[in-house]
């Protein structure tokens, strides 16, 4: 994780499935401090934009030292840098992070970084959506929760991850438990008969309901799936 504030992580990750995990050696975590880079007595890490413009903007020099040194020419890891213009993050490239050998994570601030370092260092871009925060850190801990989740023997029924939203293209189903009646509302008789084909029947009609009413983008690209495997 390439920061100017390290002191933000684990934070929440140090918590819960993600924190016991960390533990128990599943995931691992290495900060490394921007600033720690910087080149004059100031330890200045950004400046003033070229062409003129509101705010600061990271330095191309400070960020390939920092980059550098922790990402060698033959390591095999994806190097992120977390910026709202990048690639929208989806199930499928946080499965596949999952899955590989570790990333890369660097988190910008103020008006963002250099694009210099972006093409001289190949950074993939990524995006948690169309939104802007203060900086990437709060995008790299939402990117991590995603991803270490997935890791083998974090959650505690393989299958819970499986029928989530996203991972079959479509919204998650709604879900119910005890009390049987809230407020008027009773469980849907369905859940209540023990006949699993129709219950995993209802489930699948109302997450597609679901996708359809509120996704209209992920419905389609579903519907161009289903007619691909047809």
């Amino acid at each position: 994780m390439l920061t100017l504030f390290p002191e933000m992580f684990p934070g929440p990750l140090g918590f819960s499935l993600a924190g016991r995990a960390l533990e128990e050696e599943r995931w691992a975590l290495e900060t490394v401090d921007i600033r720690g880079f910087a080149r004059d007595k100031h330890r200045s890490v950004d400046d003033t934009p070229a062409g003129g413009g509101a705010g600061m903007v990271m330095r191309a020099d400070v960020l390939a030292a920092a980059i550098d040194a922790v990402h060698g020419p033959s390591d095999e890891r994806p190097l992120i840098y977390l910026s709202p213009r990048g690639k929208p993050l989806d199930q499928a490239r946080v499965r596949s992070l999952a899955e590989g050998s570790g990333a890369v994570l660097l988190c910008g601030r103020f008006e963002g970084i250099d694009q210099r370092v972006i093409e001289a260092r190949g950074l993939e871009e990524v995006s948690l959506g169309d939104f802007v925060l203060s900086g990437g850190e709060p995008a790299a801990l939402a990117l991590l929760d995603a991803v270490i989740r997935l890791l083998p023997g974090v959650m505690g029924k393989e299958a819970s991850g499986e029928e989530e939203s996203f991972e079959t293209g479509l919204l998650e189903y709604p879900h119910y438990t005890r009390p049987p009646v809230f407020e008027g509302r009773e469980i849907p008789e369905i859940l209540t008969s023990g006949h699993h084909g129709r219950i995993a029947e209802w489930r699948r009609q109302e997450a597609e309901k679901l996708t359809r009413e509120r996704r209209p983008d992920l419905w389609e690209k579903y519907l161009k799936a289903s007619r691909h495997r047809d």
